[in-house]
């Protein structure tokens, strides 16, 4: 990991009940989120090369996020890990975890921006061609 790739962030997470038909519940939600890692929890956002597409879909969404994987227990949830990656948050969901979004602070979207300047966008994954004749019947010449 490299200091080009790595940020630490501070989170601080904060609870709310609320009714819904009747049924109360704890929603949870990213109260702070500051550059740094002195404060209640400290992550590491961490920039991989795979992830260049899913980083560039996010900064060209009109409010780009960050998504935070958190643990719930005994009426307290936990951020353990971050991204910029929606590709990645949805796979957390797909894990059954609690999964938050928070508002990407500017200073991290013009990093992102510059990571991605210094490594190239990714390439586009366009359809692969079969090679002639794989997969195909081929015609009987006579």
């Amino acid at each position: 990991m490299t200091s080009t790739s790595l940020r630490t962030l501070n989170v601080q997470l904060a609870s709310e009940q609320r009714t819904v038909k009747g049924f109360s519940m704890t929603q949870w939600h990213v109260a702070e989120l500051e550059p740094g890692d002195q404060g209640p929890q400290a992550l590491d956002l961490q920039l991989y090369m795979t992830e260049r597409s899913a980083y560039r879909h996010n900064l060209s969404a009109e409010h780009p996020r960050l998504f935070l994987r958190c643990e719930e227990s005994q009426g307290f949830a936990s951020a353990s890990a971050i991204t910029a990656s929606q590709e990645v948050a949805a796979g957390w969901m797909d894990g059954d975890w609690l999964v938050l979004d928070t508002p990407m602070p500017l200073a991290i979207q013009l990093w992102i921006e510059a990571y991605l300047a210094r490594h190239g966008e990714a390439p586009e994954e366009g359809r692969k061609k079969k090679p002639k004749g794989a997969g195909r019947a081929r015609e009987n010449q006579a």
